[in-house]
């Protein structure tokens, strides 16, 4: 007796591999730890039903140029799609005219899509023309910060379509580009980041994930994990911008500022390279500045699910950068139900839930405009309640001769130490209340999951494929 064959379910919008147009993808390799190398995989994970993917996977020097790396059957694994078709090609750096030109030949590209700043990609701007008489040129742009960057309205205009990670940046373009030739605006979208919320979810209500954590509590915080009552999560890189010595310098002032028998059941945990020349020497720091302070390092990349019990272990995740294009830690912190405090810059706004006095959701459309970009100012200081916004002190216009200008929100230090107590002074319950709202939050109303960011995606571009408008050949005239 034979058993019966189970039927193959195929996504939504599920178009044949020899039916589906094939994007060349210029970004990080989709297999790097990097927050552009993470969202291009989901990206490609969840559209692969509708195009072919053909990355130039990049890496500062990535060891693997001059190969051809088949991805296919890894992608059909994790995505459930029988018949993916994904190519990379490793290349150190971002590209170039040549490869371009040799990649579009050899897998009879249909559109381009580019993903990081447009600092890396003047080259391929000034190929645009040659490149949009037969394809769209689209681009998954994130930009920090105002003033508007009226430098950056001719990268604009070389794209057929700008699909924006945050609202402000979603301002920013349309109002970058407001007095362009009308046919020369790209089409505009917004589609913020978007997780698995398989894997980054609450592992404290299963008795299998509370053993996981358990037993991470134990490796990370040692024998006397049970005493800890209270652990403070930061996952950044140690740069600058991610101000990691102001993070330390913030705890270290709240725990002097709780009663000395509750000191001790408190720790930090930072997970990040100690030592990093963009930023500074953190256990040098902590033994002249703060040597009676507990700090817990975990700079070891581990995969996602482990990281997930990181901020699972976690009372609050902090991120008080002066400038973030989105800002991918505190989103897994509020998938995974853990409070955040984090500046109110960039794409961490949108993570935030603020509404106005009416109690309205911030609208791209309707509350941003000309003369409003950005909440880094405090005009509306309604938001959710996992989350304690910390709003800049400090305004300060920065830049280089690449990027003229451009805002850094500074915030204090201080209100750090502020919001620590807060959030140590809520029940258990209450935290886990709010982590709960926050979840429920990015899911429902947000739009932030992995399968959100890929319907988006395939939307986005399906319409750019609609509306192109090849542009016609140069002429030269003697």
């Amino acid at each position: 007796m034979t058993s019966p064959q189970t039927e193959t379910v195929y996504p939504n919008g599920y178009i044949p591999k020899n039916k589906r147009k094939t994007i060349l993808f210029l970004s990080d390799d989709m297999r790097l730890p990097s927050g552009i190398g993470v969202m291009s995989k989901e990206i490609i994970l969840n559209t692969c039903h509708k195009f072919n993917w053909v990355q130039l996977g990049s890496a500062v020097q990535h060891p693997e140029q001059g190969n051809k790396i088949d991805m296919s059957v890894a992608v059909s694994k994790e995505s459930g799609v029988p018949d993916a078709k994904v190519t990379i090609y490793p290349y150190s750096g971002y590209g170039d005219p040549n490869v371009i030109r040799r990649l579009i030949k050899l897998e009879s590209i249909d559109g381009i899509l580019h993903f990081t700043d447009p600092r890396f990609w003047i080259w391929l701007y000034n190929m645009e023309h040659e490149i949009r008489q037969k394809m769209p040129l689209m681009y998954y742009h994130v930009w920090d910060n105002l003033p508007y960057p009226k430098y950056n309205e001719l990268y604009y205009r070389s794209c057929d379509s700008i699909i924006t990670i945050s609202k402000q940046t979603y301002n920013i373009v349309r109002q970058v580009c407001r007095d362009a030739p009308i046919d020369e605006i790209p089409l505009v979208f917004y589609v913020p980041h978007g997780i698995n919320p398989s894997i980054w979810k609450n592992y404290r209500n299963t008795e299998e994930g509370q053993v996981k954590i358990d037993e991470l509590r134990k490796m990370l915080l040692g024998e006397n994990h049970e005493n800890i009552k209270f652990v403070v999560f930061y996952n950044n890189r140690n740069i600058r911008r991610k101000m990691a010595p102001d993070i330390i310098n913030a705890y270290a002032t709240f725990l002097h500022r709780l009663p000395e028998d509750k000191r001790d059941e408190c720790r930090l945990v930072m997970h990040t390279d100690p030592v990093d020349g963009n930023g500074t020497d953190l256990p040098t720091y902590l033994k002249d500045v703060h040597p009676d302070v507990k700090v817990i390092f975990s700079g070891t990349k581990v995969p996602a699910e482990q990281l997930a019990l990181l901020y699972n272990i976690s009372d609050v995740c902090i991120n008080a950068s002066t400038a973030e294009g989105f800002g991918l830690s505190t989103l897994e912190a509020i998938m995974c139900e853990t409070m955040i405090i984090a500046t109110v810059t960039g794409g961490l706004q949108d993570q935030m839930g603020f509404v106005d006095d009416e109690g309205t959701p911030l609208d791209k459309d309707i509350h941003f405009n000309y003369q409003w970009g950005t909440n880094a100012d405090g005009k509306y200081r309604k938001h959710g309640p996992w989350v304690i916004p910390l709003y800049p002190q400090n305004r300060s216009i920065i830049g280089s001769p690449p990027t003229p200008y451009i805002y850094e929100d500074r915030i204090r230090w201080e209100d750090v130490t502020d919001a620590l107590l807060e959030i140590h002074e809520l029940p258990p319950e209450e935290r886990d209340r709010r982590g709960k709202l926050g979840r429920q939050w990015a899911i429902e109303s947000a739009n932030m999951t992995s399968s959100d960011l890929g319907d988006s995606m395939a939307d986005c571009i399906d319409e750019t494929f609609k509306t192109f408008v090849p542009r016609k050949k140069f002429g030269i005239y003697t």
